[in-house]
């Protein structure tokens, strides 16, 4: 039987060749199990089948000792838990031994919308005139317009977009279907993209990706990305990305009276737990809401 460095070593030739991890993630995991197989050295333990669950336990422990994170420790949490699902499809285990291992409990980030009169400000500015221009202005639509994932708008073929009858058929998180609405701005930009892509070459097939870089090929996440915080950024906001617009999407929307089952629907969420963080809203939120609306406020 091999032992531990040589079947991480060839973990790592796994989820990179059969599970297609990517080059961020394999050198990530890479450094959480090379810190593990030192943990495990300085335990005098260099066999597989002497991995235990408090042995795992102990790592982890002394990872909080060292002022690691919960994030950190999280993620070499799932590093362990996938080498350990390894080691057991390998045959290495009869039973899964990390199949019992928790960690930290995380604190979920609360959403941070973009000011009303900030997004306004970004998105009411119309194209100037390239193919670029529209094409990102398109971008903001998707996500502050339509409430869209930035992985959903990636994925999009023009087959998906119904310009009449302003509709998207997204394919979200869990290859869940669903349709989500898009305005009038929108509906414009997507006939005046359609046009300067046809024009490029790059006609609007039903297949077709919706939006491509050199060579027709279908645009990356990190590209859209990019050009969502460069228009931000040249509007003079900073921190703006595509999630911050998908937040400030179902935000805006809950404070101008939208119900919590709606906005479920739009965000393509599975729980309406997962929804209902939006509705921490801030003190000031509050009371100016009070003021305007209740009979006695005044």
């Amino acid at each position: 039987m091999m032992n531990i460095s040589a079947y991480i070593d060839e973990y790592m030739l796994y989820i990179r060749s059969a599970l297609g991890r990517t080059d961020n993630t394999v050198v990530n995991y890479a450094v959480d199990l090379s810190q593990f197989a030192d943990y495990l050295d300085a335990c005098g333990i260099s066999e597989p089948t002497d991995l235990t669950l408090d042995v795992l336990r102990g790592f982890l422990r002394e990872l909080s000792g060292f002022g690691f994170s919960k994030s950190s420790i999280a993620r070499k949490l799932s590093a362990l838990r996938g080498f350990c699902r390894f080691l057991t499809e390998r045959g290495v285990f009869t039973k899964d031994v990390g199949a019992g291992l928790r960690g930290p409990k995380q604190n979920p980030a609360l959403p941070r919308a973009v000011a009303y009169d900030d997004m306004m400000r970004l998105i009411e500015k119309g194209p100037e005139g390239s193919k670029k221009e529209t094409r990102d202005r398109l971008f903001l639509e998707l996500f502050y317009g339509s409430g869209l994932r930035i992985m959903e708008a990636a994925s999009l073929n023009w087959g998906d977009v119904d310009i009449p009858e302003r509709w998207l058929r997204i394919m979200g998180k869990g290859n869940r279907m669903r349709m989500a609405p898009f305005g009038r701005a929108a509906q414009e930009l997507f006939v005046r993209w359609g046009d300067e892509s046809a024009a490029a070459g790059c006609p609007a097939a039903e297949n077709a990706p919706l939006f491509y870089g050199v060579g027709s090929e279908r645009l990356t996440e990190r590209t859209i990305n990019r050009a969502v915080t460069a228009m931000a950024k040249k509007a003079g906001l900073y921190g703006v990305t595509p999630h911050s617009l998908r937040h400030s999407f179902a935000t805006h929307m809950l404070e101008r009276g939208a119900p919590l089952r709606v906005i479920q629907e739009l965000l393509g969420h599975e729980s309406l737990v997962t929804t209902q963080r939006y509705l921490r809203i801030t003190t000031d939120q509050m009371k100016k809401s009070y003021m305007e609306t209740h009979p006695r406020a005044l």
